[in-house]
């Protein structure tokens, strides 16, 4: 694991609401008088993260989250949160993060005007990025079963934060249930005003879903996108359309996605021809590393060094930067790999 933390890494994928210290939850529950059934940190950590005791489906990943809902509960602790996110990114080695959130999510609770908490968000992960000498972009990410009107609001306001750091859209949630059309009119506005596009699909549901956002919402990237290879045609459409997947396989697994991490269909993608990337989603929810899945990629699924900077290359390809930034970006990473 240490010689993975010591490369210099780059994620594409990873939630800040998935990706928070169970310490400090554990010291915002108490402060703030938050009920939960659990009266110690390690009683604690079964409510929020997944435990291999635990059925690896989609109910229970996703239930985990439905606690970390209750935890936004002033400015402050949205700005604590995000900081140590960045943190504990740039300590695995991270050197190049996007980091996604929720506006919806973090401003419920309490009601927040959604411009205010995406202040809190992009004014504390920059300074943090700054002070540690990160990279950093920022996407705002909208749910499938949250209403248009509230989309197309992230949306606007992703846009008037396009000068602090917000450089994308991603359309998450479920895919199985709740439809993308009803999206598709505001992400395409969203990319003509200059925003970069992600999309959530073929994680759980099919390949037609990935075909759906490489087609319909003009996505360069599909986060997950693992079931693509579902459907030859699907696999020859996102090879044509130089689609990059952000590819998470120990979220995969622990969300029943894939039976196990050996039977991931991480290698078979690459060697198909597919742009793919390693991220972790949720790292605290999933309690993991980058390193980890860079470990995992290397001991389970028999990835040798070669294939492990080409994901990292590819990462920076897809970044979403201007091509001077990305093509500096890939020089030292390059430089730092050889070494």
């Amino acid at each position: 694991m240490s010689d993975f933390r010591r490369l210099p890494k780059a994620e594409l994928h990873r939630h800040l609401e998935g990706s928070l210290r169970l310490e400090t939850l554990f010291e915002i529950a108490r402060e703030e008088q938050i009920s939960l059934p659990a009266a110690t940190v390690e009683a604690f950590r079964q409510l929020v993260q997944i435990h291999s005791h635990e059925p690896f489906t989609a109910e229970n990943f996703l239930s985990k989250f439905k606690v970390l809902r209750q935890f936004y509960r002033s400015p402050e602790i949205i700005r604590r949160l995000t900081t140590e996110v960045v943190e504990d990114a740039a300590q695995d080695g991270v050197r190049y993060l996007e980091l996604r959130f929720t506006p919806v999510a973090l401003a419920r609770i309490r009601g927040f005007p959604l411009r205010e908490v995406m202040d809190w968000v992009v004014e504390s992960a920059n300074q943090a990025a700054a002070r540690l000498g990160l990279t950093l972009c920022l996407i705002a990410s909208v749910n499938r079963h949250e209403s248009p009107a509230l989309a197309e609001e992230v949306a606007q306001l992703a846009v008037d934060f396009q000068d602090r750091g917000i450089t994308g859209m991603d359309l998450a949630g479920d895919e199985e249930n709740y439809p993308a059309r009803p999206f598709i009119p505001i992400m395409r506005e969203a990319k003509q005003a200059g925003l970069h596009l992600t999309i959530h699909a073929g994680e759980w549901s099919g390949a037609a879903s990935v075909v759906e956002a490489i087609q319909e919402l003009q996505a360069e990237r599909i986060g997950h996108g693992i079931r693509v290879m579902e459907d030859p045609r699907a696999v020859a459409l996102a090879r044509e359309q130089g689609t990059v997947f952000e590819v998470c396989p120990t979220s995969n697994y622990q969300s029943g996605v894939v039976p196990s991490l050996k039977a991931h269909p991480f290698p078979a993608m690459q060697e198909a021809g597919l742009r793919v990337t390693l991220n972790t989603d949720d790292p605290g929810v999933s309690n993991i590393t980058l390193s980890h899945e860079f470990q995992v990629a290397h001991e389970v699924m028999a990835l040798d060094q070669n294939r492990l900077w080409h994901c990292t290359r590819t990462a920076l390809e897809a970044a979403f930067l201007p091509p001077d930034e990305r093509q500096a970006l890939i020089a030292a990473f390059q430089h730092a790999w050889e070494a």
